[in-house]
């Protein structure tokens, strides 16, 4: 991991904690751009404000981030994340063919990037980011501390 990278997952894990203010699931994300060093967008998830089962962090920044370069496409990015990724925004990071992966917790259960389907070592995985692990303990604590509440 770079020096820079804690600096961005704190952000990141900033992000999760508004999205359990928010009663969503504590995940946060963070893109930002690799020429600049400039957090491109940031947010947490907002599947129940939104009513949108696609609305996890990382599909938002990715949005986010297509939107403001005016492409689909997000080579140049690195993508921080406080879980392990699931299927569908491990799907999301190669369609956009983000740079590089930097995430937290992992996530045995739903996790797709080290579990489960492990998407980027599939023959059908067109785009495999760099992918690192960043201090997983805190997020791992938002993220247990969130679902204890609701126990």
């Amino acid at each position: 991991m770079k020096e820079q990278d804690l600096e961005y997952l704190k952000l990141a894990l900033d992000e999760a904690r508004a999205a359990a203010a928010r009663g969503e699931v504590p995940v946060g994300a963070v893109l930002v751009s690799t020429g600049t060093q400039e957090v491109v967008a940031k947010s947490g998830n907002r599947i129940v404000e939104l009513h949108d089962p696609t609305a996890h962090a990382e599909i938002l920044v990715l949005r986010a981030g297509a939107k403001l370069f005016n492409n689909e496409r997000l080579p140049g990015t690195e993508l921080y994340v406080t879980l392990e990724p699931c299927a569908m925004c491990a799907g999301a990071i190669s369609l956009a063919r983000v740079d590089r992966l930097i995430y937290a917790a992992s996530d045995p259960k739903g996790g797709a990037v080290e579990h489960g389907p492990r998407f980027f070592t599939q023959a059908t995985c067109h785009h495999r980011p760099i992918v690192d692990r960043g201090e997983g303990e805190e997020a791992g604590q938002i993220l247990r501390d969130f679902f204890r509440a609701r126990r």
